[in-house]
């Protein structure tokens, strides 16, 4: 028996990053290898020196196979698993690595449909409305009346204001508890981001619609086919664009709660003898009997039945700052809104599961009102497709593909897990109404930092409104091609422009987009009664524009996130004021999951 046959073959366990180092220049540390050699004796006529070198090749040819064996082994069951704490490396049994087979037995379709039984329920309540609402709609020759809809429509009412009954401590606890406990430089990247990634999509959004419009040139023809709705309302574009700092300091925070403020302007009555006839008829060379211009009009400050959600979000935005700046002096109040947030959202996650009911009957009472479907199949209905085209093209190629371009991660898990959210706002046409779903949606189901949603989506829900620019600039264009004006490129930037702003200024409410529709066909010339020419369809488009509003909100906090994650991990849970708090992706989520039902 030789020397090497002597020596056990010993299990190699996997080495540490440290030890391999250590180790490798010819396995010093491995027992029986180069620190405790045996004592060699010659036999057989052999000298010393020879049986030396046959000892030594043992060695040599014992250190080599163990060296393949831990190379081997590092192969087979070494994986890489990514921590807070940096790159660190756990084993695991090769068969654990294998890739999952999906299955279909009893159990795992019951647990696949445990899982997603939420967005089950909620998809068949909207499928179940349309069907309802087609089936009443026909079920008798007369038409419904208001009070008949209204009948239909009400347990879905009775949804939407318990859901609209969040909007305000949501709003409010969730800024002031998310801001309040980042360091002020991060809250100031955070917000950067979120700003910067809401006006650059809301940019892209108005040149997706103007290239499909000038493309598609739906407006062909006149506007005699057209069925005119509604009416126009009287503004003056600079009243709008200076409503929007008035909104966004609100001397009465109560006030602020359920009014909006208004700027108005009517027509001044003449009497025979008004001493300002003299002076009109100097500057304007105005004639009595014929329309002032509007700069000449009397102003009317006004409050509208409206949440202001701008006026709202400033000040919790400025409170989360300045209690993040008073320290351990404000910590109490701090408390109290991370308290009233982790409650609304417990409360949210009851009134979830009643939604697919509440969506059902919202969605019949939708189909029983409409007024024609022929309205879909007319000039509008080409109007009405590139509105939608774009809709769709913006929300699920345009930013999934920026998502994937800046995190490098598919987003189609991503955007899966958000279903409810797109329903819920597609029901209630409100994304404001949306943010107690769309909360839930982020941090239970895509596992976003806490942190960042309640920073980020209330501000969403007052400037991101992609589908709102988009669907104004395509308006603004197709009415002028209905009335046979042709654009310059100059008043297509103009319109581009506007769209923007006037999307930034539209308040998450239903509807909104009308009123700041205005502004845009002011830019280019066009009476703001032109407006009815699209009022048949837009209460379907709102809901689709939504929808997208909605979307663009949630991969915008889950690409803030993605970008913010090292930050955010090397804050950890302790805040800049020393204060220990909980870990990011346990804010307020332990009440929720005890809560489910």
């Amino acid at each position: 028996m030789t020397p090497t046959d002597q020596v056990p073959q010993q299990e190699v366990p996997l080495l540490a990053e440290g030890e391999e180092d250590a180790r490798a220049g010819g396995l010093a540390g491995a027992p029986g290898v180069a620190g405790d050699q045996p004592s060699v004796l010659t036999r057989g006529g052999e000298s010393r020196v020879d049986s030396e070198q046959t000892v030594a090749r043992g060695f040599r040819e014992r250190a080599v196979r163990r060296v393949r064996q831990i190379f081997s082994s590092q192969q087979q069951q070494q994986t890489v698993v990514w921590s807070s704490d940096g790159r660190t490396t756990t084993t695991t049994p090769a068969a654990a690595m294998s890739r999952p087979r999906f299955s279909c037995k009893p159990q795992d379709i019951k647990n696949a449909i445990r899982k997603n039984l939420l967005p089950i329920l909620t998809i068949s309540g909207v499928s179940g409305g349309i069907i309802l609402g087609i089936i009443l709609r026909y079920s008798r020759s007369t038409q419904w009346t208001k009070r008949e809809i209204m009948y239909v429509g009400y347990i879905g009412e009775l949804f939407l204001r318990a859901l609209k009954a969040l909007i305000i401590p949501l709003i409010v606890s969730s800024l002031v508890s998310a801001i309040g406990s980042l360091d002020l430089s991060l809250s100031k990247k955070i917000g950067l981001r979120a700003v910067g990634y809401y006006m650059t999509t809301t940019v892209l959004a108005v040149i997706l619609g103007i290239i499909l419009v000038v493309t598609i040139h739906p407006g062909k023809g006149t506007d005699e086919d057209i069925t005119k709705a509604g009416e126009g309302r009287t503004v003056y574009t600079p009243d709008l664009l200076m409503d929007l700092p008035r909104n966004l300091f609100p001397p009465n925070l109560i006030q602020a709660c359920f009014e909006t403020h208004k700027t108005a302007i009517v027509e001044p009555k003449i009497g025979e003898n008004d001493t300002r006839i003299p002076e009109w008829i100097r500057k304007y060379n105005w004639t009595e009997g014929a329309e002032l211009p509007k700069s000449e009009w009397d102003i009317v400050m006004e409050h509208t039945r409206a949440l202001n959600i701008m006026g709202l979000v400033s000040f919790a935005t400025f409170l989360g700052l300045a209690l993040s700046k008073l320290g351990p002096k404000g910590k109490p109040l701090l408390d109290f809104f991370q308290s009233l947030s982790d409650a609304s959202m417990v409360i949210t996650s009851w009134l979830i599961w009643i939604s697919p009911v509440g969506i059902l009957f919202l969605v019949a009472s939708m189909m029983i009102e409409m007024e024609d479907f022929s309205v879909m199949l007319g000039q509008l209905g080409m109007y009405f497709g590139t509105v939608v085209l774009g809709i769709f093209i913006h929300g699920f190629v345009v930013l999934p593909l920026l998502y994937t371009l800046l995190t490098r991660k598919l987003p189609f898990r991503f955007l899966a897990n958000m279903t409810q959210a797109y329903i819920t706002a597609f029901a209630t046409a409100s994304s404001s109404g949306t943010l107690p779903v769309t909360f839930q949606c982020l941090e239970e189901k895509n596992h976003i930092d806490t942190r960042v949603t309640r920073f980020v989506i209330p501000i969403g829900a007052t400037i991101n409104m992609d589908g709102t620019a988009l669907y104004e600039a395509v308006a603004a264009i197709f009415i002028a091609q209905v009335r046979g004006m042709a654009l310059t490129i100059g008043q297509i930037v103009a319109i581009s422009i506007t769209a923007t702003a006037a999307a930034i200024g539209a308040a998450g409410i239903p509807q909104a987009g009308l009123v700041t529709m205005v502004m845009v066909l002011d830019v280019v010339g066009l009476p703001p009664e032109d407006m009815t020419l699209i009022i048949a369809v837009d209460w379907l488009l709102d809901r689709f524009r939504t929808m997208i509003n909605v979307l663009g909100d949630s991969i915008g906090a889950g690409l803030v996130y993605e970008l913010s994650k090292k930050e955010l991990e090397r804050m950890g849970s302790v805040n800049v004021n020393g204060d220990v708090e909980r870990p990011s992706n346990e804010i307020g989520m332990d009440a929720v999951e005890s809560s489910k039902m």
